[in-house]
């Protein structure tokens, strides 16, 4: 780890510190205040960012051989994880999905596939693999909240509606469900700005430079905003008694994910050199700050999300070189 790697790693930590001295000193309003900064982080400055990211990315220059090589398995991970916690959860389908339990699923597979793409990934593929490998990440941090935020909001909103259903005693009628799931998923903070940023893409339309400039803006805060947010709910629940299990999530982020990624695109996709390389140490980037603020939204998990981020985060410094050896059998810089 070079020392620039190493300053922006203690800069993501001080900020994660000055959220825990503030609400330690009750600076932001207690639970409410940390509440209803979480919301305006949903609500208003994620949508922001995923607006403009989907109302200006060049669709046609992307590199989607590679794209393919990244998601097609960090989905099929996240796929996994929410069968299994939907399984877990059910005593292997026997019992309903409760309405309080129904996000669960989805809340933990966000935890152990979001990775922090942006604040890790961009830095990292710089030093690491230089101008061609950071275009590469900058392709895949393009779409990445907008695929894997998308994927999770449809999945929860299903559960939630087909939990809903079953405990008000209506039944699931499949169409009553899916348009319960659809209305829901749509009118969401995640996937509507989506939607509308790839209409507005679509149509062949430029941002005007105001709204370009209050975009960026909003999209700015996101950010530190998510790091002050880890940073007070750990002052408020610390990394929570079950902390050896949030340990074990985090190095599934760390390993076992990666390790998919690379069976996938090298033997899958036939990829070699820097795309396998930048694939698989975006793989391996440590857990989000999205994984917090989607444990909020549905308000289940918030400890375990907030362990895993901090968690995963210490112990990406022990995954890099363990990649960067495995990488370097495939011939990878």
């Amino acid at each position: 780890m070079t020392w620039d790697l190493f300053f922006r790693l203690v800069a993501l930590f001080g900020v994660i510190a000055l959220g825990w001295v503030g609400a330690r000193r009750r600076l932001l309003a207690g639970p409410d205040g940390l509440r209803a900064l979480g919301n305006a982080a949903f609500l208003l400055f994620v949508p922001a960012l995923l607006f403009r990211t989907m109302a200006r990315v060049d669709l046609a220059a992307l590199p989607w051989r590679l794209l393919a090589a990244f998601f097609l398995p960090v989905v099929g991970w996240l796929l996994l994880v929410w069968l299994w916690e939907r399984r877990r959860l059910t005593h292997g389908g026997t019992m309903p999905l409760t309405p309080a339990l129904a996000p669960q699923p989805t809340t933990r597979a966000i935890s152990v596939t979001f990775g922090n793409g942006v604040q890790m990934g961009l830095p990292f593929s710089a030093a690491l693999f230089g101008e061609a490998g950071l275009r590469l990440q900058v392709a895949i941090v393009s779409v990445h909240a907008l695929i894997l935020l998308s994927v999770l909001t449809v999945l929860a909103e299903i559960d939630i509606a087909r939990a809903s259903a079953q405990h008000s005693g209506r039944g699931h009628s499949l169409l009553a469900t899916l348009a319960t799931t659809v209305r829901q998923t749509v009118i969401h903070p995640v996937v509507l700005p989506v939607l509308l940023g790839l209409a507005w893409n679509l149509a062949g339309l430029k941002l005007p430079p105001q709204a370009d400039e209050t975009l960026q803006m909003l999209g700015q805060a996101v950010v530190p905003l998510c790091l002050v947010l880890i940073g007070a709910s750990l002052a408020q629940h610390g990394l929570g008694p079950r902390w050896q299990a949030a340990l074990g999530l985090a190095l599934l982020k760390l390993f076992a994910l990666p390790a998919l990624v690379l069976v996938a695109a090298h033997w899958g996709a036939g990829l070699d050199g820097l795309p396998l390389a930048v694939v698989v140490i975006a793989a391996a980037m440590p857990t989000g700050s999205n994984a917090l603020l989607f444990a909020q939204r549905y308000h289940v998990l918030e400890v375990e999300a907030t362990a895993i981020i901090v968690l995963s985060t210490l112990c990406f410094a022990a995954a890099v070189p363990f990649w960067l050896w495995v990488l370097g059998w495939f011939g990878s810089p």
